[in-house]
C-alpha cells in the first residue's frame, strides 16, 4: 500500500506496473472471496483504493499533459 505521495514520484511504467499488479491481486482476492477462502475481507476494499489511487494519478498525468501550461485562462 503506497501513499499518494509516494505514488506520484512513480515514473510511467511504474505506474502501469503498480496498477496491472494490483488489478490482478483485486482479481485473486475476489477469487477467494467466492471461494470463502479469504482470511482478512478488508484487503478487497484496500486494493480497490489502490487502484483508485493509481487511476486518479495517471488521469491527473494525462490532463497535465493535454493541456498547455503556458496557455492563461482569463
Amino acid at each position: 500500500m503506497s501513499k499518494a505521495k509516494e505514488v506520484r514520484e512513480m515514473s510511467d511504467d511504474q505506474l502501469a506496473f503498480s496498477l496491472r499488479e494490483a488489478q490482478e491481486s483485486l482479481f485473486n482476492l475476489k477469487f477467494q472471496a467466492s471461494t470463502e477462502k479469504l482470511d482478512a475481507p478488508s484487503n478487497l476494499k484496500k486494493t480497490r483504493r489502490e487502484i483508485a489511487r493509481l487511476y486518479t494519478i495517471i488521469h491527473e498525468r494525462e490532463r497535465a499533459k493535454a493541456t498547455p501550461a503556458s496557455v492563461a485562462t482569463p
